[in-house]
C-alpha cells in the first residue's frame, strides 16, 4: 500500500516543482528573510507543499518540532505534519509511513545526529525517504545535526580549533542520502576544519563538505550543489592526494595531507559533487 503510494505521488507533485536536497549548516534564519527555509518551501511544492518535520535529533522535539511547523504553515504549506518519532519502532507504524509516503517535503532538524540516526537508520520509514529522493519525488532538508547524517561516513563528534589529528574526530555511520560526502556543520563558525580534515584522512575516497551557520548546500538531482545563505561551504577533494602519514602515527600526533583540493564557495557558486569541478556562478538577484 505504501509502495503504491509512494508511486502514484509523482502524478500528483506539481510540474513545475524541482526537488533538491538542502543541507543546512544549522541556525539558519527563521525571522527575517528565511531565504534556505523559504527556498526548502519552494522546492516541497510551495502552497502545495505536504510537509513533514522530523524533529527526532532533539531533546525538545515537540518543542522544535512545533516551531518549524508555525514557520510553514505561516508560509502557506497546503499541510504540514510533525512526526515525533523517538524509538526505532515508531518506523514501522503505519501513519508513519504512510505520511513519508504521501508528503512532498520532509524536513530533519538539529539535535544530536548520533540520535537521529539511531532512530530512523535502516528502517522501513528512511527506506521511503531514500526512495523517494533517488527518484525525484522528494525534497529532503536537513539542518545541523539533521546535515551532519547526509553521508555514509559521518562526523558524530569531536574538538575543534586543533592541528588535524586523529583523536580529533568521532566518526559513525550515516543515512547514505550523499553517500561520497562527509559532511560537517556550522563550519567556520566553530572552527572544524580541523576535524574535517582528519575525516578526510581516515577516508580519503570521500569529498569533505564543511558548511557554515545560515548556510546551504543545495545538491539537485544531477549533482550539482548550489551554495545560498550568508556563510560559505567548503570543499576539500582528497581525490589527489599524494600523502598522508595516517596510518603511521599515534592518535594525537598531527597529521599529514599532501595535496588536497581546497574550494572556498559563497552565494550562487556551484560545484558538480560526482565530476568534483566548479561550475559557472549563479548570480544573485537584486534586492
Amino acid at each position: 500500500m505504501v509502495q503504491l503510494e509512494a508511486q502514484s505521488l509523482e502524478m500528483r507533485i506539481p510540474q513545475a516543482t524541482k526537488t533538491a536536497i538542502l543541507v543546512i549548516g544549522g541556525a539558519e534564519d527563521k525571522v527575517h528573510g528565511r531565504e534556505i527555509l523559504h527556498t526548502f518551501f519552494a522546492r516541497a511544492g510551495s502552497t502545495d507543499a505536504h510537509i513533514a518535520i522530523v524533529p527526532s535529533a532533539s531533546r525538545e522535539p515537540t518543542i522544535i518540532g512545533a516551531r518549524y511547523l508555525s514557520i510553514f504553515e505561516e508560509m502557506g504549506a497546503k499541510k504540514v505534519e510533525v512526526l515525533d518519532i523517538r524509538e526505532r519502532q515508531q518506523c514501522d507504524e503505519p501513519n508513519v509511513q504512510a505520511c513519508l509516503a504521501a508528503c512532498t517535503g520532509v524536513f530533519l532538524t538539529g539535535g544530536d545526529q548520533l540520535r537521529l540516526c539511531a532512530v530512523l537508520a535502516d528502517t522501513p520509514a528512511m527506506e521511503i525517504i531514500r526512495m523517494r529522493v533517488q527518484r525525484g519525488q522528494l525534497t529532503l532538508a536537513g539542518t545541523s545535526a539533521g546535515a551532519a547524517v547526509m553521508g555514509h561516513h559521518m562526523i558524530a563528534g569531536g574538538g575543534s580549533g586543533e592541528s588535524p589529528n586523529r583523536a580529533l574526530v568521532d566518526m559513525a555511520i550515516g543515512l547514505g542520502i550523499i553517500p561520497d560526502a562527509i559532511v560537517d556543520q556550522h563550519f567556520h563558525n566553530r572552527n572544524r576544519m580541523g576535524r574535517l580534515l582528519s575525516a578526510i584522512a581516515c577516508h580519503p575516497d570521500r569529498l569533505g563538505i564543511g558548511i557554515d551557520e545560515d548556510t546551504c548546500a543545495m545538491v539537485e538531482k544531477d549533482g550539482t550543489l548550489r551554495v545560498m545563505g550568508k556563510g560559505t561551504v567548503t570543499i576539500v577533494d582528497p581525490g589527489e592526494m599524494s600523502y598522508t602519514n595516517h596510518a603511521d602515527i599515534g592518535a594525537a600526533e598531527p597529521l599529514s595531507l599532501h595535496n588536497l583540493r581546497v574550494h572556498i564557495l559563497s552565494y550562487g557558486d556551484r560545484y558538480h559533487l560526482q565530476k568534483r569541478i566548479v561550475l559557472a556562478p549563479v548570480q544573485r538577484l537584486p534586492q
